[in-house]
């Protein structure tokens, strides 16, 4: 028996249905990793984990800057790469520590104390490392530019709104077919609305 979404009407419908009910395990997963990577889900994040960011130096030059503009530690040099790139890239702990060890060796920098009582180490730029710095401006400035361009393009494909309403369809479809299972006539029902959704959605 032909079942309803195999042919042009319900296409776009049938390969979510199958993903729900457990049919088609080649379908699942195909859309999981697109929903991932495509809408800013845990599938993908970005260049995380798929290249390099920086190249041979560059980190050690982007803390240097970071550090150059005001005291920080370990976690907060984390946290802004990350807001810089726009999320799309964090530095583990076990590839910062090690450089801005680096940098306190070559007395680029030095730990830093406000006179309050911290546990964390603060660290700021030393006059060699200003120097290096203002050498190097070019250079820096470059590094910067191209994690704000990660960021722009981020920003450029972030749709809270849809990514929202995906993530409820996903989940409604989910929870009814845990709950009670799909049989024929549910799946044609929610076939036609999906395709309903569609041809509205091209028409905009």
């Amino acid at each position: 028996m032909k079942m309803h979404g195999c042919g042009p009407r319900g296409r776009a419908a049938w390969p979510m249905a199958m993903m729900m009910t457990g049919w088609g395990r080649r379908w699942g997963s195909d859309f999981g990793s697109d929903f991932g990577s495509d809408w800013g889900g845990k599938g993908g994040r970005g260049p995380r984990g798929r290249s390099r960011m920086f190249g041979s130096g560059e980190l050690r030059l982007t803390l240097l800057g970071l550090v150059a503009e005001a005291p920080r530690h370990g976690y907060e040099l984390i946290k802004a790469i990350e807001e810089l790139s726009g999320g799309n890239y964090a530095p583990s702990p076990g590839v910062i520590y090690p450089t801005l060890n680096l940098l306190l060796d070559e007395e680029k920098i030095e730990e830093w104390n406000d006179g309050k009582a911290s546990v964390r180490r603060q660290l700021l730029a030393t006059e060699a490392g200003r120097a290096e710095l203002a050498d190097r401006a070019e250079e820096h400035a470059a590094i910067v530019e191209r994690l704000k361009a990660l960021a722009e393009e981020r920003e450029k494909h972030n749709a809270p709104p849809l990514k929202r309403a995906m993530g409820n369809l996903f989940m409604a479809v989910k929870n009814r077919a845990m709950a009670e299972g799909f049989d024929r006539d549910t799946l044609h029902q929610i076939a036609d609305v999906l395709d309903e959704a569609a041809r509205k959605i091209e028409r905009m």
